[in-house]
């Protein structure tokens, strides 16, 4: 069975731009951990594309050059594959039109619904679904439509896409810049953390919850790499907000993150990624499993198995930078 990995940055997806270091680094170690795990397993050969200006991740690896257009080549490999898995950024609409690509090709493709992209890479969006389930999470508020009394620490993020490189603190509404297309929500004091989820279509396991190490200077935010299985969910929480938050959205599918602020009161949802993050690189050594083992029924029924019970993770370091 032909598995086409295609991560947008190291596969071609910013040929004719500077390479971004801090995505670079981050689509390499999700692209590479993927590879590795997909190489354990039994009649799985993988099919890679990649930017001819980074070093060829395999002999079979199909180069893109200067001037070609990735996403023909994409679609080529696509075609010829059993299974597909895109991963990209939300903004844009860069990873619903790479879905989307994949799934005109026939394959299996390991990816969230449109729909599910869209309503998670926009945070308003994002905010109001959780809100009408009742889902704790960080009120998120139009930069030019903020509601009375909303004050005190804060923060800026795009209002589309999701991570938090272009996320900035300021000490009160006052010192907010005045651009459109961002988003305000007030500091949430508490542990940053990431769930990876496996969803399927009768439910989610939480697979792991990690601690997020983020740093946070002069007001500006920086992901600086993760701690794979570094909280344990002792009591449940985690793993209940988790499937509540899978059930809100309908076409989350695969492996999945999702992003809480574990605050005095308990955790709530900062934002969901419909697809892997760098957690990823760490989970297969946190759990002591490979986490893709489900990949082989995925090919035969097109949908992920239920999960076994799995071991509590152990800690794993994952660094960004």
């Amino acid at each position: 069975m032909r598995v086409f990995i295609c991560e947008y940055v190291t596969s071609g997806g910013m040929r004719d731009k500077p390479l971004p270091e801090a995505a670079l680094a981050e689509g390499r170690l999700i692209r590479d951990a993927i590879v590795t795990d997909l190489q354990e397993l039994p009649g799985i050969s993988v099919v890679l594309a990649y930017d001819d200006r980074l070093p060829p991740p395999n002999e079979e690896a199909v180069p893109v050059g200067k001037g070609v257009d990735p996403w023909i080549v994409w679609s080529s490999l696509a075609q010829d594959a059993d299974v597909v898995w895109p991963i990209a950024p939300e903004a844009g609409g860069i990873l619903a039109r790479l879905a989307r690509l994949m799934r005109e090709g026939g394959a299996r493709t390991l990816a969230s619904s449109g729909e599910a992209v869209a309503l998670t890479s926009n945070r308003l969006a994002l905010a109001r679904r959780l809100a009408e389930h009742d889902i704790p999470h960080v009120p998120t508020f139009p930069i030019d439509a903020l509601p009375p009394g909303l004050d005190g620490d804060l923060v800026t993020r795009p209002e589309e896409g999701t991570g938090w490189s272009a996320a900035r603190a300021w000490p009160n509404r006052a010192a907010l810049p005045r651009s459109g297309g961002l988003v305000v929500q007030p500091f949430l004091n508490g542990t940053l953390a990431s769930l990876s989820v496996l969803v399927r279509p009768d439910g989610a396991t939480l697979l792991a919850a990690n601690r997020l190490r983020i740093s946070h200077l002069v007001g500006v935010f920086a992901f600086e790499g993760v701690q794979v299985g570094g909280i344990a969910d002792e009591d449940g929480r985690l793993a209940d907000l988790a499937r509540r938050v899978s059930e809100a959205i309908p076409g989350l599918s695969g492996i999945v993150c999702i992003d809480v602020i574990q605050t005095p009161q308990g955790p709530v949802v900062a934002e969901v990624n419909p697809r892997v993050t760098a957690s990823y690189a760490g989970l297969h050594a946190a759990l002591g499993v490979n986490p893709l083992a489900f990949v082989p029924e995925l090919i035969r029924e097109g949908v992920p198995p239920s999960m076994p019970r799995l071991p509590r993770p152990a800690p794993i370091e994952v660094k960004i930078r």
